[in-house]
């Protein structure tokens, strides 16, 4: 399983499925991180927290532990 914090910087990505439950869950849902949406790596801080990505053509900084709740391929 791949999540959103092991991909590269500068490369796009399709969310698989949301792991999680509850609130967390819905928190990224309404960030607009949903099934099938496509999300591009823009860049990752240096000691990894925050990552900054695209998603839905806005800018979006999420923590590592979110990003491991997102599945990618």
């Amino acid at each position: 399983m791949k999540t959103l914090r092991d991909a590269k910087i500068g490369s796009t990505v399709k969310v698989v499925k949301l792991h999680g439950e509850g609130a967390v869950k819905r928190r990224i849902m309404d960030m607009g991180i949903t099934k099938g949406v496509e999300i591009y790596v823009r860049k990752v801080a240096p000691l990894g927290d925050p990552i900054e990505v695209n998603v839905r053509n806005y800018e979006l900084s999420l923590r590592k532990a979110d990003a491991e709740m997102i599945e990618v391929q």
